[in-house]
């Protein structure tokens, strides 16, 4: 038996569970997985590292579209 077909097999439900489980699942991961990895020692990044990043990360830069330019 397929993980799929084991996976139809649920009531709506538990799918409903499976599938809301592993949204939270990825959440965590994504917001939270780098300070867990630092606190625990499975990561360090040094302050090379975290600069490089920083130079990478796109900016946002908010325009005041309101205002008009005039010729």
């Amino acid at each position: 038996m397929s993980l799929w077909r084991a996976y139809q097999g649920l009531s709506s439900r538990a799918r409903l569970g499976v599938g809301l489980g592993l949204l939270a699942w990825g959440t965590i991961g994504l917001t939270w997985g780098d300070e867990i990895a630092e606190a625990r020692k499975f990561l360090k990044f040094s302050d090379r590292d975290k600069a490089q990043l920083e130079k990478i990360t796109p900016k946002i830069v908010v325009v005041d579209s309101s205002r008009e330019e005039k010729p």
